[in-house]
Parts: C-alpha cells; sequence; structure tokens
C-alpha cells in the first residue's frame, strides 16, 4: 500500500490493499494521522482490495479520533471498500455517506 498524505485538511490517500497483509503499514498511517491532526479524512477511492483486518483498522482509527475528541470521516469509498462495510454491516458505525448499490445476483 501507498498513501500520499495532504495537511489542509489532513488526508489520507491509501493505495492499494488494506488487508491483513498491509496491516502493520496501514495502522501506523492511521496513527501518524491521529497525532498530526484533530480532525481528518480518509480517501478511499484508491484502495483495491480490502478485508475484515482492515475493516478493524478503520473501526480503530474512528475510536481513536473520536475518544481524543477529534473527527475521522471516510470519503471515497471504492467498490472493494463498499462490498466489506455492507457484507459487514457496518456502514451505518462509520456515519459518512456513501451509496452502495444493489449486489449482483
Amino acid at each position: 500500500m501507498t498513501s500520499a498524505t495532504d495537511n489542509n485538511p489532513c488526508t489520507l490517500r491509501p493505495e492499494g490493499e488494506i488487508t491483513i497483509f498491509t496491516a502493520i503499514e496501514t495502522k501506523s498511517q492511521l496513527m501518524d494521522l491521529l497525532e498530526q491532526c484533530q480532525e481528518a479524512e480518509i480517501d478511499l477511492s484508491r484502495v483495491s482490495e480490502m478485508d475484515t483486518a482492515g475493516l478493524q483498522l478503520l473501526a480503530l482509527a474512528k475510536r481513536e479520533f473520536k475518544g481524543r475528541g477529534g473527527d475521522l470521516h471516510l470519503v471515497g469509498h471504492s467498490a472493494a471498500v463498499l462490498e466489506v462495510l455492507d457484507l459487514c454491516n457496518m456502514t451505518a458505525y462509520f456515519g459518512d455517506p456513501l451509496v452502495i448499490t444493489s449486489r449482483k445476483p
């Protein structure tokens, strides 16, 4: 996974996988974002694959931001991210606007 971080507003843009295979790197990037910013967003538009380990990391980041009085928003959800959020029924947990298209039969 590669990423870019902007500071106005604080944005993390992960690219590629957010999976168990990239969990350590992803967690480090999320915690760096937490240390740098009170409010931030994660642009998930370039995420090609996500598993439940990735979902757990996003939930951890959301909880940590909230615990410190900050706010974290997920934006630009890719199809891979939407699939996991829908499958795990976690869209409401994050509270960010998104559109989930109907599943193909």
